[in-house]
């Protein structure tokens, strides 16, 4: 039996559990600082190493982040809830158990909309809950290229212990990898737009651990899951989950059986890895926390988190296409940051305020796309998906870069350099360069146009006199043009903007060379 007929007999059945690092100053329950990226071990205190006799404090921020997120996720959020201990032994867990929620956790319920290959899929959550981060082991000095580079070594940092997380654990409703990659693009969005997270996969804010089982097509009854520990990736999830299900589906078509275990996945290989036997909730040997009462949550509190939502991603995504007039595509990808989506608009309203009108609407008379401020909004849009997008993938940003004062092109400056093309100072293939250049230095526009002298020549009479030089200059080229052969006209235009060190007005050169030549 082919490896195609074996997958194509059996389907999966996905969930994920996903952890997020929410971004609080401080740890969960202590007041160490969770900076990314500070020096091993140097973010720590007695507490969240667990030295003993030391009682931990709970963070409001991170219950307020967590409170947050479930609503975002049509959860129910309830008012009393009872942290617990889950006790296992491992060299990045200092205190011998980790915080977490058990039987009562902050949330359960709730529901996440995802779109694959044009339909949507609904995907239940089953519950949101708070719980403290681990330490982080590094490990070195295995051999390479056939040279030991070291005796193998494992190494322990515990900045990262004590970090407040939330755990957000899916339904089984997921039956392909694309389907659990557009899941966790969405949560991913969410919670950049809610801003509880900085949601950085790389750097660990976000983590995925799905559990994949397979089933005969055609049955309700759930095969033996599988978890695949620790992605930090859309990619790799796609892929992890991917290798998984060609690997269960050729054991099960071989008369095999699945076995619960814990894998991990090998990113260079591609391939998923044998870690463990899964462990069941008896063995972690679950208690309620003694050390911590039962979190109560008033209900007005929870009511004026739940008003202070901001407008999530699908409901930006169109208001961009109703009131601005921009296509489907344009807004998607505007929007796929919550930062270049506020950069952006942050730009549109500078352009209304300059033009002192109010936005105009989808339905407006003129149509969309047409009123002034319509224009202006998809001429931001193209620089910001082309030429910028390009400048900052090449310097290594990301969209948050963008809301820092610090940034080189504020919106401000994106609007003075299309102003600048706009009254016909520069041309757009100028504009590229002033770019690059206000990118680079931080200088406004005008200041580069001025300093370097590319202001545009649109002095009629000045452009005359060279129109009129190059069309005596070239008789063939002229009879060509009225004859009809449009090319001819390029070729003058060009021999226009030659002699002018390209700082020809291109329009203006265009209306004197047809009026001149008279085609």
């Amino acid at each position: 039996m082919s490896e195609d007929t074996s997958r194509s007999r059996y389907q999966a059945v996905i969930a994920l559990e996903v952890h997020v690092e929410l971004g609080t100053r401080t740890k969960a329950f202590c007041g160490c600082p969770t900076t990314f990226g500070a020096a091993p071990n140097t973010q720590v205190c007695p507490i969240c190493l667990g030295h003993p006799g030391v009682l931990p404090v709970l963070n409001r921020r991170a219950v307020e982040f967590a409170v947050k997120a479930a609503l975002a996720l049509h959860g129910q959020v309830h008012l009393e809830s009872v942290f617990a201990r889950k006790n296992y032994f491992y060299p990045d867990l200092p205190k011998g158990y980790q915080i977490t929620q058990y039987d009562r956790p902050l949330a359960t319920g709730g529901h996440l909309d995802v779109e694959v290959d044009g339909e949507s899929r609904r995907v239940r959550i089953r519950r949101l809950h708070l719980e403290e981060d681990t330490g982080k082991l590094i490990h070195g000095g295995t051999p390479g290229g056939g040279a030991t580079t070291g005796a193998p070594y494992s190494l322990v940092d515990y900045n990262r212990s004590g970090v407040p997380l939330v755990e957000i654990v899916s339904e089984p409703d997921l039956r392909t990898p694309a389907e659990a990659r557009a899941y966790l693009e969405a949560l991913h969005s969410i919670l950049e737009y809610l801003g509880v997270s900085d949601v950085r996969m790389e750097e660990g804010s976000m983590r995925c651990e799905p559990n994949i089982s397979l089933r005969p097509v055609g049955t309700e009854k759930l095969g033996v899951p599988v978890e695949i520990k620790n992605l930090n990736s859309f990619r790799a999830v796609e892929r992890g989950l991917a290798y998984e299900t060609e690997r269960q589906a050729a054991l099960l078509a071989g008369g095999g059986r699945v076995e619960r275990e814990t894998r991990g996945w090998d990113e260079g290989a591609e391939v998923t890895t044998f870690q463990r036997r899964k462990e069941s909730a008896d063995d972690y040997r679950y208690f309620p926390e003694p050390d911590l009462l039962p979190l109560v949550l008033e209900q007005d509190w929870v009511e004026a988190i739940r008003r202070s939502l901001p407008e999530l991603r699908t409901a930006r995504r169109e208001r961009l296409v109703r009131e601005y007039g921009l296509p489907a595509y344009d807004a998607g990808v505007l929007t796929a940051s919550r930062h270049l989506a506020d950069y952006y608009e942050d730009a549109v309203e500078l352009v209304e305020a300059s033009q002192g009108a109010s936005v105009p609407t989808a339905g407006a008379a003129d149509g969309p796309g047409t009123a002034p401020l319509h224009a202006a909004a998809k001429t931001i849009s193209n620089w910001l998906m082309g030429d910028v997008s390009r400048l900052m993938n090449e310097a290594g940003l990301e969209p948050l870069a963008m809301r820092a004062k610090t940034f080189a092109l504020p919106p401000a400056a994106l609007v003075e350099l299309v102003a600048l093309v706009d009254e016909g100072t520069i041309s757009g293939k100028m504009a590229k360069d002033v770019l690059e250049a206000t990118f680079s230095t931080g200088k406004p526009p005008r200041a580069i146009v001025a300093e370097k002298g590319l202001a545009q020549i649109s002095d009629s009479g000045a452009l005359e006199t060279v129109v009129a030089r190059v069309v005596d200059a070239n008789p063939s080229a002229v009879a060509e043009l009225r004859a009809g052969k449009d090319r001819a006209m390029g070729f003058l235009v060009g021999q226009v903007m030659k002699e002018t060190g390209g700082k020809a007005n291109p329009r203006m050169v265009n209306e004197l060379v047809r009026k001149m030549v008279g085609s």
